[in-house]
């Protein structure tokens, strides 16, 4: 009986530690983004997010020609240059005195 209980629990510690690679796995490829080039490509989705902006505000921002993006058939990409370069040019410092 200790044999089949040492084999059940031994299969438990695997299953539960596939189960948290698989999980780990999962975080990386959630926040994984390609480099083509050595510059990263951002979706639209991911710039929203970055910088807290709602999908309305991020096409007003096209329209206005604020940020630069690339379109591919009907997907929109965003360099990730070509925003931290709109933050710094847009960037206000308040230096004291």
């Amino acid at each position: 009986m200790d044999l089949l209980t040492n084999e059940a629990e031994e299969i438990i510690i695997h299953q539960d530690m596939m189960i948290q690679l698989r999980n780990r796995i999962e975080e990386i490829l959630k926040n994984y983004r390609p480099v083509m080039n050595g510059e990263i490509y951002l979706s639209g989705e991911d710039v929203c997010r970055l910088l807290h902006l709602s999908k309305r505000t991020l096409q007003q921002y096209r329209d206005d020609k604020i940020l630069p993006y690339i379109q591919i058939g009907g997907k929109i990409i965003y360099k990730e240059t070509d925003i931290l370069n709109m933050l710094e040019q847009n960037y206000i410092s308040h230096k004291q005195d």
